[in-house]
């Protein structure tokens, strides 16, 4: 396990390259299916709307598939996942994972149960998330009662 010392308070952890890509073709696909409906002339007023309610729902859905972040300040952390938000005193985590294979990092928590955290996800950057995992379990031993690897 990495050795250094744990990252300065508050702290984010995202998945900002999932995050650029999913809100840039969000973006992009708004635009087309509006340029779409907007080009299209035999399109009555009502189909054109629901072309742009249906650019509006997909832009939505990406939004929402982007949130994911973890908040980590001196109280302990704020895990915002697709549609929940979880606040975690330090002591409540025993555990930081990410295993191979994993989707995600998950939170082992003192009450026996596991919290994914989709903050922290390896995804198309596996290399950060690694290094945001690391920097999450070191908070986590150094404020918590969090232990390294059992």
């Amino acid at each position: 396990m990495d050795q250094q010392e744990p990252p300065a308070l508050p702290v984010t952890f995202r998945p900002t390259r999932t995050r650029a890509v999913l809100l840039s073709v969000g973006t992009v696909m708004f635009a087309v299916i509006t340029a779409v409906a907007v080009a299209l002339e035999r399109l009555s007023p009502a189909e054109r709307v629901s072309f742009v309610l249906t650019a509006v729902l997909f832009f939505a859905v990406l939004a929402l598939l982007s949130r994911p972040k973890i908040v980590a300040d001196e109280r302990g952390v704020t895990v915002v996942n697709l549609t929940r938000t979880r606040r975690l005193e330090w002591a409540e985590i025993v555990r930081v994972n990410l295993r191979p294979g994993d989707p995600w990092v998950f939170l082992d928590l003192s009450d026996g149960t596991s919290l994914p955290a989709l903050g922290i996800q390896p995804g198309i950057a596996r290399h950060h998330a690694i290094r945001d995992a690391r920097a999450l379990r070191r908070l986590a031993e150094s404020r918590g009662t969090g232990t390294g690897d059992r």
